[in-house]
């Protein structure tokens, strides 16, 4: 099962990947109503007439069936290892019930249209459901699991960081996602400043969302730093974790870099797309962090047994 489980894992995570950026592409041009009010039909048809709109909206559907059977696949490959990989008793849960889920969603939006903020939802659970496909892909080829005493070689405080920086990621890609639903991308015509400005007037809601989702992105920009500053501390004991704090923030400094550029080249393709896959791999990033902050109790058990010798105290 586990030699067929690691292939899979990592053909549904590239495939969610481009499920993600395929729904960005609906959004970014405007075809989420490319099929008119039919699902999971496109105008009643199996194969409907050529329209760019329809094309765009009527691939990213049937690419979205394809990547439900890869994930078909990668849970029942996966499931019988959840003993020997304890992460797996929620990862795979969870992967499926985010892919559904998002799927309903995009069959309600279809049926009936939704508002900016639960469309903002969206591209939210898109994110969680990428996340948790590639954090099995990890785990499933993982060479070199986190071991009780490095485990405790990781500070309280860097953990609570860690996960801190995670669950303000999501508010930053959903504050992101309204300003894009509710058509306020452009509200702030000016980057860095908005509208030539570093405290606009938030009468309108445009651009207080605009300036809201610029503002929550520093924020995490100084939260992913400082768990890089954090991790060079106790970098001899966890080198993993200072190579995922390296590579978070290199993707949320090219993701500021590509929302200015957004907004400089008034919403061009490339740059919103670039824009979404940079966040998608900056929350699989975090994801990966806060996740092996947590001991992994396959190798803690095994550490135990054998009568490991105690970890040195955690680096404050």
């Amino acid at each position: 099962m586990e030699r067929a489980a690691k292939p899979l894992a990592i053909a549904a995570t590239v495939g969610m990947f481009i499920v993600l950026l395929m729904g960005a592409t609906v959004t970014s041009t405007g075809s989420g109503e490319g099929c008119g009010t039919s699902w999971p039909l496109c105008h009643g048809e199996f194969i409907p007439e050529y329209a760019f709109e329809t094309m765009v909206e009527y691939s990213h559907r049937l690419v979205t069936g394809v990547e439900g059977l890869l994930i078909l696949g990668l849970s029942i490959t996966a499931f019988p290892l959840r003993r020997r990989y304890p992460e797996l008793k929620l990862l795979i849960p969870v992967m499926i019930f985010t892919l559904l889920l998002q799927s309903g969603m995009g069959a309600w939006a279809v049926k009936s249209p939704q508002t900016p903020p639960v469309m903002a939802s969206h591209f939210g659970i898109s994110l969680i459901c990428f996340a948790s496909v590639f954090l099995v892909m990890r785990v499933l080829w993982e060479t070199t699991p986190v071991t009780a005493a490095a485990a405790r070689a990781v500070p309280s405080g860097y953990r609570t960081l860690a996960w801190a920086a995670l669950l303000w990621s999501v508010v930053v890609a959903y504050v992101g996602a309204y300003m894009r639903q509710s058509g306020a991308e452009l509200a702030c015509y000016t980057w860095p400043l908005c509208n030539g400005s570093l405290f606009p007037d938030l009468s309108s809601p445009g651009i207080a969302a605009a300036w809201g989702h610029r503002l929550a992105a520093v924020v995490a920009l100084a939260l992913v730093a400082w768990l890089e500053v954090w991790s060079r501390r106790f970098k001899a004991q966890r080198p993993d974790l200072y190579r995922i704090g390296v590579w978070a923030s290199v993707f949320i400094v090219a993701q500021a870099l590509v929302g200015g550029f957004v907004v400089l080249s008034r919403l061009s393709l490339a740059s919103t797309l670039l824009h979404a896959a940079l966040m998608a791999l900056l929350f699989a990033a975090l994801a990966d962090g806060a996740r092996r902050t947590l001991p992994q109790r396959r190798v803690a058990e095994i550490s135990v047994a054998a009568g490991a010798a105690p970890a040195p105290a955690p680096v404050r």
